[in-house]
């Protein structure tokens, strides 16, 4: 199953160049572990609830194994630092849904598990 690392990024105003050399090298660490950007650094072109500031990031992965795997390899750990001293956010792996997910029959079973009726 398709499994992400999710990003909400806040760069500082002015990026130092240790920013671009891990945007110039992270690619590297992605590929062995299958990784590819579905979203890189793009902010919100519209927020419709809430509020969403910083930058966001989405990384999809063949399974939450290869997801996990990635972020803690060695070469990704040692780009971390050039990325989070100069930026404060929160990063997340999560697991995607299988194919033919149907969210009403999760709310089926949520029901249940709560003690709901039927709707």
């Amino acid at each position: 199953m398709t499994a992400y690392a999710i990003g909400n990024l806040h760069p500082k105003p002015v990026l130092d160049e240790e920013v671009f050399v891990y945007m110039e090298r992270v690619q590297a660490t992605l590929d062995p572990f299958g990784g590819r950007f579905l979203v890189h650094g793009a902010p919100a072109r519209e927020v419709p609830e809430g509020d969403w500031p910083g930058a966001v990031v989405i990384i999809g992965f063949p399974s939450y194994e290869n997801a996990h795997a990635w972020y803690d390899s060695a070469d990704y750990q040692a780009l971390i630092p050039l990325r989070t001293r100069h930026m404060s956010g929160d990063v997340l792996l999560i697991d995607g849904v299988a194919p033919g997910y149907d969210p009403a029959a999760t709310a089926a079973v949520l029901r249940a598990a709560s003690g709901g009726g039927a709707a």
